[in-house]
Order: C-alpha cells, then structure tokens, then sequence
C-alpha cells in the first residue's frame, strides 16, 4: 500500500475542495496517484448528486451579476435544502459564479460546478431559474438583493441620450428603483403590461361588489377599484417608496426627466423571491 502523507492529503483537499477523510480514502483507493485520485472524487462527487437529486431543495438565495458598463445583468435562483447552507459563504459564492457565468453564456453549461458544490455542501443544490437583461439603446441595468439574500431584482431604465445614464442622478435613480420593486413587488411596469385576463377577472370582481348601486355610479365604482389594483400592482402607479408615497414613482421618474431634460423610461424588471417557483 502507498505511503499516504499529510501533505497529499493537503494538496487533494486544495485541488477538490473535498473533506479530509474523503482525501484520505480517495488516495488510498488510487494508491497514492494524485490524478486519480481526483477523478474518483470527481466520480463520488456526481455519484452523491444524483442521490441527493431526488430530496426538496426549497431554501436558498437569489443572486446576481452586473456586467462592467452595467448594459447586461443576470438574476439568478440557487436552492438549497436548509438555511444553514444557505447562509454558507462558499454557497454564496458559488451562486454569484452561476449568475457570473449566466451574463456571458445565457445557456452555459454549470452541471459540473452544481455536482462540486452538492459533493462539498452535503445537500442538494438546484440552480431553478436565471433571467438575463441587456440594454436596447441608451440605458442601464441595475441590480438589488435584500438583506438575506430571498429576494433580488433586475431592472432596466431606458434614457432619450446617452449623456443622461452617465449622470449620478439617472443612476441613483435606477438605485432607487430596484429598491421600490423588492420592497413593494409589483407585477408589471405600467397598466398597459396587466395581463388581459387578469384586468377581466378584476372587472367582473368589481361589477359584482357594485351590483345594487345606481346604474350611473357602477362605473365609477368599477373604475376607482380598477385604479386601486393598478396602484398596488403597476409600478409606475405605486406610492414612490424613498418618499413615503408622497408622490408616484411616475412623478418621480418624470421629476428627474425634467432636471436632466431627457425622456426616462422603465422599460423591465424582474423580481425573484425564493420559493415562490415551488407555490402551489
């Protein structure tokens, strides 16, 4: 049998990131050969991912990746089994790595890094979903996770010049948008985005909670519910969080606009919240 020295041992764990006795046994089995040795850990490693496959992984943390330039984002969902792991420095890095990884290859291949970080972690790891935005015209991507690490945003703020997304307001003000969205989840940038049946099903709601009224006030009852819906679901329409709800997020948008003497448009956004792709 070969000699299996501390330092093999070292140098296994720092080439695998692998647990000492599963060094230990690794060489043991590969009689020493460092190679080999990482091809069995490698061969155990996707061997306890596949086992591992089957268990809910229903925790986790949302992650992201903004490009240099901030023209191209990534927001990126990566489960877990427990908390614990979730809140695990090295699992937040390797999340970071995905969405990295994502902003350049939307389709690259992560299965052999997800295999490493199952066979490190103990549990199993799910990358759920990744969403990519990039610039059309002049604009900025602008990226926000809440403290934890449950929730994430990815939003783009479109711009008439070019001049205007290099000017410190524009950009405090894509800031502040990422902020709104976590914190007051909308569903769509403006009216116009509402899905066609979910507007009807909210009509038909309303036509019912105003039947017995006089005809010529059921409109107005229908409309002003209608607007209530909007306020809480499209973004432009939603009580502008940073001033108490003082003013809308459109006036607040359009506020700038004017001092910047350009034209701002919220073009997308995408929100992600953990768990909520498992719902019911």
């Amino acid at each position: 049998m070969a000699d299996i020295t501390a330092a093999a041992v070292g140098k296994l764990r720092e080439m695998t990131n692998a647990g000492l006795m599963d060094c230990k046994k690794a060489l043991v089995e590969a009689q020493g050969d460092l190679e080999a040795a990482v091809d069995i850990l490698r061969k155990k490693g996707v061997a306890t991912a596949a086992k591992k496959s089957s268990r809910d992984a229903n925790d986790g943390v949302i992650s992201q990746f903004v490009q240099p330039g901030a023209r191209v984002g990534v927001l990126v969902e990566i489960n877990c089994e427990t908390d614990f792991v979730a809140k695990n420095e090295a699992f937040r890095a390797f999340a970071d790595e995905i969405a990295k990884i994502h902003s350049t290859e939307p389709a690259g291949d992560t299965e052999s890094l997800r295999v490493a970080v199952v066979a490190k972690m103990g549990e199993n790891v799910r990358i759920s979903r990744h969403h990519r935005l990039a610039v059309t015209g002049n604009g900025l991507i602008a990226a926000y996770i809440h403290t934890g690490a449950k929730v994430g945003v990815l939003v783009e703020v479109g711009a008439g010049k070019e001049a205007t997304t290099l000017h410190d307001d524009f950009k405090q003000l894509v800031r502040d948008i990422t902020l709104q969205i976590a914190a007051a989840s909308p569903t769509s940038v403006s009216r116009d985005q509402v899905d066609p049946t979910i507007l009807a099903k909210e009509r038909e709601i309303a036509q019912d909670q105003a039947k017995g009224k006089p005809v010529q006030a059921v409109q107005k009852i229908v409309e002003g519910k209608l607007d209530k819906y909007f306020q809480v679901h499209c973004l432009v329409d939603q009580g502008f969080v940073k001033r108490s709800g003082e003013v809308t997020v459109s006036e607040h948008v359009n506020s700038i606009a004017k001092q910047l003497g350009d034209e701002i448009t919220i073009r997308r956004f995408i929100r992600f919240q953990v768990g909520e792709t498992f719902a019911a």
